[in-house]
């Protein structure tokens, strides 16, 4: 038999393997588990495996994961989502930049209501893009602007990721929205403040809407579709996050209002149609499905690397590195960071996460803490090429003229500005703490 660190260890450079030559993400996990599982121990080590399987498919936490989703389909879908970001765009557009603000706040308001970076991606692909290359905008910074701001829904609560981390470290899934707020907001300031700096400086690469063209709206014209169009989305928005910060109603409960709240939005903006419904519990069903089946085989993958003796090679890892706790954090996000370039941050969250994680809370380190900064961090995962989605889904639906090279060289400064809100995070933990701990969590 093997040593089991050896064992260990191959069995990460299988997993790595599988997923270069373009093996599903699952099935890499499923197999590479079973193999050094039973190489290792044979089939004992899987007695194991059906409790844990059950343990996550009866998880009432998980119910959340398909009504957010609902929630966010069901708003992309219903194209209300198109109303908004013209409204958005008007009101912004005056200012030098004015309508990548716009994009930026856009993407604030959709990440906060759907959390799905690819229809936020594309909705403001489809809709800006050509439109932002028209009026002069820079095509770099066009494109920059839209796959960063697709890409705050995944720290903007209702967030994929944070529903996920509270199950993977054990936390409250209020706290950690509640932690995401500071963070989110960080972001988006910082966002806005490079584009409207660069906006000041080279004014010929973000030019603002003529005001012949702003005109033809009317203030009251535009006040009316602001209330009508802007404000049902924020409220629903309050109105989920608010009963789950305030302790009103679990994660769950908010969940489901928003869900039905999404439904009573598209119905009052005249939207509604029964084939859309359809639809969404379509997509819906499928993106769900798709989420737990990587779930269930994340547990095949950790039941034998914790049985390989992996948790100890880690931790050996980390202590020849120096620098204490500090050192150990940000080797843990530069892993993070590598591992963005070839594979998803579901993957890397259930794979790299539980593999650090003990080793920083044995030096004491705050878990809410640690997850903001593994959150902010994963957003760099759609946005690093080879393999980040929110680049391919832009030049899905981007006009021939832009070409790759474009949105490479566009994601490159909105890359280091998340650096930028990391290292905020990291030198100031109460951005990420002092809400929960207002609220009592």
């Amino acid at each position: 038999m093997f040593d089991m660190h050896v064992m260990a260890i191959l069995m990460l450079i299988g997993f790595f393997i599988l997923l270069m030559v373009g093996v599903p993400v699952a099935i890499t996990l499923a197999t590479v588990g079973f193999v050094f599982g039973f190489l290792g121990f044979g089939t004992s080590l899987f007695n194991l495996l059906p409790a844990r399987v059950f343990g996550i498919v009866a998880g009432y936490q998980w119910l959340a994961i398909p009504l957010f989703i609902f929630m966010g389909i069901m708003l992309e879908k219903s194209r209300l989502a198109d109303d908004l970001l013209d409204v958005i765009g008007h009101i912004a557009g005056g200012v030098k930049g004015g309508m990548a603000v716009g994009i930026i706040l856009f993407g604030a308001l959709m990440g906060a209501t759907t959390g799905i970076v690819g229809a936020t991606v594309i909705t403001l692909g489809l809709l800006t893009l050509p439109t932002l290359i028209r009026r002069g905008y820079n095509k770099s910074i066009a494109c920059g602007a839209i796959c960063a701001s697709g890409t705050l829904g995944q720290i903007i609560p209702p967030s994929l990721i944070l529903i996920l981390l509270s199950d993977i470290m054990q936390l409250s899934v209020g706290t950690l929205f509640a932690a995401a707020v500071g963070p989110g907001l960080i972001l988006v300031v910082v966002y806005i403040v490079f584009i409207l700096i660069l906006g000041w400086l080279k004014p010929d690469l973000m030019p603002p809407i003529p005001k012949e063209e702003r005109s033809r709206v009317s203030g009251k014209e535009l006040w009316v579709r602001f209330w009508k169009v802007v404000v049902p989305p924020i409220m629903l928005v309050v109105a989920v996050l608010g009963s789950i910060v305030g302790g009103v109603a679990a994660p769950t409960e908010a969940a489901a209002m928003g869900a039905v709240g999404s439904i009573l939005v598209t119905f009052l903006s005249g939207r509604f149609k029964w084939d859309i419904l359809k639809q969404v519990a379509i997509d819906t069903t499928k993106i769900s499905a798709l989420m737990m089946f990587i779930l269930i085989c994340a547990q095949v993958f950790a039941l034998s690397f914790r049985g390989l003796n992996g948790e100890e090679l880690i931790s050996g890892m980390f202590e020849v590195i120096p620098g204490g706790i500090n050192s150990d954090i940000w080797f843990m996000l530069l892993l993070i960071f590598v591992l963005g370039f070839f594979i998803e941050w579901i993957e890397i969250s259930y794979i790299a996460v539980p593999l650090f994680l003990p080793v920083l809370l044995a030096q004491g380190a705050d878990p809410v803490w640690v997850a903001m900064m593994i959150t902010v961090c994963l957003q760099s995962s759609f946005l690093t090429p080879p393999f980040g989605w929110a680049l391919f889904y832009l030049k899905g639906v981007a006009p021939p003229e832009v070409k790759i090279r474009d949105l490479y060289i566009g994601v490159l400064p909105f890359l280091f500005m998340q650096g930028v809100a990391l290292f905020l995070v990291f030198y100031y933990p109460q951005i990420s703490l002092w809400l929960p701990k207002v609220i009592g969590w």
